[in-house]
């Protein structure tokens, strides 16, 4: 396993991060235990969920993710050996989130609720990175406007304003290192603007989707984590199972997100399926599993800190970490990239 460097942090984290979302969902505690111990027998030091998760968020499920974790620390006796990121949600209409049944913002009284009940199901005393799930501003997210920014004018607390809470939360000892999750360019040179020139906890990292149908990141994000050392954790690396080639020609799984959730719009056009049919063909060219050829397309990008993985079962866990011991050569480099020129971002 290779470890890569968060941010400026000093802390070494494994290139592939054990994503947790589906505990508590699609996976019961004693399966999400189960990925844990097989996490960390291969090398993996980095895990990463989330206050809201399973997925999808509803009240009856969130917490349950956080919880699992926490049971797995307590029953180990092993905190010390994980870099653990959780997040904070942005502003939504979830008025289940919240104790006082308020819609959902990153005001300092709910950053601060957000991170002790995290501590709480978590069962810890520190959260080594902690993430702001999306923008409190409006921003388009998780593929709902392509790749078009759309000005609204609305209600939201200042960069700097969440960024003090965040200082505050490090300097308590509650959370020892900062992160951005599916924000912008412009949103990352303010929050690093603001910790330059307030002298404010300094972000380490971005979360956002990255993978072969959706290079966005490299169009501003990519020069921001090489000369600010704010690197990529790149998210759904295998566009939510589409690149497995588990869906091709209309297939749909018994137990699979989309059959359980109707969730997946985002890589469903004539473009996407258009470019999956050209990656598929190139794994089967080179004799690849395809969730291996897009996973460490992934990992092996110089501006990725580190590739989160997801897995319902112990055959997909075992094949995702096992990506990152297929060679990566100069001609898969350029076919990718021929492909990619042809059907550039179809799922932005």
């Amino acid at each position: 396993m290779e470890y890569r460097e968060l941010g400026r942090t000093g802390l070494k984290v494994s290139s592939i991060c054990l994503g947790t979302m589906t505990w508590g969902e699609q996976n019961t505690e004693a399966e999400g235990h189960e990925q844990m111990d097989y996490a960390i027998d291969q090398g993996i030091n980095f895990f990463d969920t989330a206050e809201m998760y399973a997925v999808p968020p509803r009240k009856e499920t969130q917490g349950s993710t956080e919880k699992i974790i926490g049971s797995w620390f307590k029953a180990r006796g092993n905190r010390d050996k994980v870099i653990l990121a959780t997040k904070v949600a942005g502003r939504a209409p979830m008025d289940w989130l919240r104790d006082d049944g308020s819609p959902v913002e990153q005001s300092r009284a709910q950053i601060m609720e957000a991170v002790d009940k995290s501590l709480k199901r978590l069962q810890t005393d520190y959260i080594d990175l902690y993430q702001l799930h999306w923008p409190d501003r409006p921003v388009a997210l998780f593929g709902s406007s392509g790749l078009a920014y759309r000005h609204v004018k609305a209600e939201t607390h200042p960069i700097e304003e969440i960024l003090e809470t965040l200082d505050e939360i490090v300097k308590s000892g509650k959370v020892r290192h900062i992160g951005l999750s599916n924000e912008t360019p412009w949103g990352t040179m303010k929050f690093l603007q603001a910790s330059e020139t307030k002298g404010l906890a300094r972000v380490a990292s971005i979360q956002n989707a990255y993978n072969l149908l959706n290079r966005t990141f490299e169009l501003g994000g990519a020069e921001i984590a090489h000369r600010e050392d704010v690197g990529l954790l790149a998210y759904s690396p295998l566009a939510q199972g589409y690149l497995t080639g588990k869906y091709q020609n209309g297939a749909l799984p018994k137990g699979s997100r989309k059959q359980l959730f109707n969730r997946l719009q985002r890589y469903e056009s004539p473009q996407a399926d258009a470019a999956i049919e050209k990656y598929l063909a190139l794994a089967k060219k080179h004799g690849l599993d395809p969730s291996q050829l897009a996973n460490q397309f992934a990992t092996t990008r110089p501006f990725v800190t580190s590739n989160i993985i997801g897995a319902t079962t112990m055959e997909q866990l075992k094949l995702n970490i096992a990506s990152k011991d297929l060679e990566w050569t100069e001609e898969l480099e350029k076919e990718i990239h021929e492909i990619h020129q042809s059907q550039p971002n179809p799922c932005p």
